[in-house]
């Protein structure tokens, strides 16, 4: 009886177009052509995860008026949630 190889959805999405990568000392490394090693691991390089925007109103009058637009853009990264960076969204 033939036996399967150990990788054989990884080979099959690798030649469909997948990006692969290998498992080596705690670190995921792209690999360009896979040896398929039965002893190494290996992966479909994951898609990188979208930053995460918040958008804040802060309620304030200004000689009577009432704004309700938004006034902060901060950005999270989405792989780590760190912070990146905030925009202020203030129209004058």
């Amino acid at each position: 009886m033939k036996t399967q190889h150990v990788h054989k959805k990884l080979i099959n999405a690798w030649a469909d177009g997948a990006e692969i990568e290998k498992l080596k000392e705690n670190v995921w490394l792209a690999v360009r052509v896979p040896l398929w090693n039965p002893r190494t691991t290996y992966r479909i390089k994951p898609e990188p995860k979208p930053d995460v925007l918040a958008i804040y109103t802060i309620k304030s009058f200004y000689d009577g008026y009432q704004s309700d637009q938004p006034d902060l853009l901060i950005t999270f990264d989405g792989e780590t949630g760190e912070y990146k960076s905030t925009e202020a969204m203030w129209l004058i």
